[in-house]
């Protein structure tokens, strides 16, 4: 059985914190969306206690809320409640939204307090009890990368950057690692990292990415997974919120502009051994052998993590050539062309970066598929075949799934899917994701018409 958050730390912080009136409870759905429920202060207790009750449909909703019935989580059970109870040490202050809210993140359970299976958190939970199983931590760190956009939307109807705070001029150019541009947005920057470290998030350096308005967040790493993606959650709220208070909006959207870079969401993974190790260290620059195990399952089940990996429709938009995101299993050292990157560094960092995920991957999901994968090659010594070396898009005819039906038609045949992340789930997400998919295609967007209504 799991163990529970108890009352007592979360009381001491209420009382240290006279000031809160509210608490946010947040649940991370599918997606990663959070949803749930603002409760008073005093209300908390009884959360710890006997639970918040939210429906099981949390976890058969499409991106816009609405429940994919066909999951069997709707009105085939009546929308039946489940229990959702803290996760400790999650209850944080909200500074974006004034000194009077915080917010606390739950997990859902059945109310037998057994893991509600289409929990996310509960699905990386079991991963990771596979390397507990063989005297092995995971530690992981999360890179996330987003636009800042113009609230305002372009005539026809698409996101734009928005004005630059002191020059007041709109970019519209590449400006990789620009300092200008962090100058330029340095208030928002700013308030991010300012709310970062009243959330006790382990957020480190701020990057300007390759679009107009796009930055990196690096969060820095942990030997916890759950607590790694707990924080992603937290992280990306924050800046969605923090953005808002500055007259702009944050997007973690993969593509929101053609001709710019996508926004991709990249895990740093490292492996400890009972005695503190890192398993993946050697002199060698690209690690040990257990490393090259690892990198060998990754490549073996890329295929089945694409839809997970690129979870909508948009997400496929940034699958192209010569844009830093990966085409092939490929890997290498030092060489950000590749779908698995061993960094720089000394023997004692050695760590894989996964970087195929794009931004809207839940990051519970995420590091579930990427752990499983790393799992399978180092129970089954997989090999991941030779270094990469130069041009990662010198063959730049891709091997991974180039579109959401197909990804999606991959996950839904994956045995590895199944036996990772629980038959149950895999269904459910599967069945979500499909459902989603085929309202998406029902759509006829402005494209058609601009290119076969009168050509046709």
């Amino acid at each position: 059985m799991p163990q529970f958050a108890e009352f007592g730390p979360a009381a001491a912080w209420l009382k240290r914190h006279p000031q809160v009136r509210c608490v946010d409870l947040l649940l991370a759905d599918l997606m990663g969306i959070p949803r749930g429920k603002r409760v008073t202060a005093a209300e908390l207790e009884g959360v710890h206690g006997s639970g918040l009750l939210l429906p099981g449909s949390m976890f058969a909703l499409d991106v816009l809320g609405g429940t994919v019935q066909s999951t069997g989580l709707g009105f085939d059970e009546g929308d039946a409640d489940r229990v959702c109870l803290p996760i400790a040490g999650t209850l944080v202050p909200v500074p974006w939204l004034g000194a009077d809210i915080a917010q606390m993140q739950v997990s859902m359970y059945e109310h037998d307090r057994t893991p509600f299976h289409g929990d996310p958190r509960h699905v990386l939970e079991g991963v990771v009890a596979r390397f507990t199983a063989l005297g092995l931590q995971p530690v992981m760190a999360v890179e996330l990368e987003f636009y800042l956009v113009d609230r305002e939307r372009t005539p026809a109807g698409h996101a734009q950057p928005p004005r630059q705070p002191l020059t007041g001029r709109r970019e519209v150019k590449t400006q990789i690692n620009s300092m200008q541009e962090l100058d330029e947005y340095s208030a928002v920057l700013g308030a991010i990292a300012a709310a970062a470290r009243e959330q006790e998030l382990p957020v480190g350096t701020v990057l300007a990415e390759y679009g107009p308005g796009q930055f990196e967040v690096n969060l820095h790493h942990v030997a916890d997974p759950l607590l790694a993606c707990d924080h992603a959650i937290r992280l990306k709220r924050l800046v969605k919120g923090v953005a808002l208070q500055h007259g702009m909006e944050a997007t973690f959207m993969p593509k929101p502009y053609r001709d710019h870079a996508g926004s991709g969401a990249h895990l740093h993974v490292s492996v400890l051994d009972a005695q503190g190790r890192n398993i993946f260290a050697a002199d060698d620059a690209a690690g040990s052998e257990q490393l090259r195990h690892a990198i060998g399952g990754l490549a073996a089940t890329m295929n089945d993590a694409i839809a997970i990996c690129a979870p909508t429709a948009n997400s496929y938009r940034r699958f192209q050539p010569e844009a830093y995101v990966p085409l092939n299993p490929s890997w290498s050292v030092n060489n950000r062309g590749v779908a698995f990157r061993v960094p720089h560094g000394p023997p004692a960092s050695r760590r894989v970066e996964h970087r195929i995920a794009g931004a809207d991957a839940n990051p519970y999901l995420l590091a579930a598929i990427v752990l499983a994968g790393m799992h399978l090659g180092l129970t089954r010594k997989l090999d991941p075949g030779p270094v990469l070396a130069g041009n990662a898009y010198r063959d730049a005819t891709p091997t991974i799934p180039q579109s959401w039906p197909e990804a999606l038609g991959v996950f839904e045949r994956s045995e590895f899917a199944r036996e990772y992340l629980g038959e149950r789930f895999a269904s459910l997400y599967a069945q979500t994701r499909r459902g989603e998919m085929q309202d998406f295609y029902s759509y006829v967007p402005a494209i058609d018409y601009d290119w076969y209504l009168t050509t046709s």
